[in-house]
């Protein structure tokens, strides 16, 4: 499992990374999702990696 924190605003980016971030289910500074750890997290966590902090979590 990741857990993945929305560390930037959405203000200014491209609407790609937009629906990136809506997708991945973040939706407001500070706010904190846990998503399984796969190659389709993992290439939407590359698209946005700027905005966001990615930790390892055992679960």
């Amino acid at each position: 499992m990741l857990k993945i924190v929305l560390k930037r605003g959405y203000i200014g980016i491209p609407d790609k990374q937009k629906k990136v971030l809506e997708a991945l289910g973040l939706r407001r500074i500070g706010s904190m999702v846990k998503q399984k750890d796969d190659k389709a997290i993992q290439g939407m966590i590359h698209k946005v990696s700027h905005l966001v902090t990615v930790e390892k979590v055992d679960e």
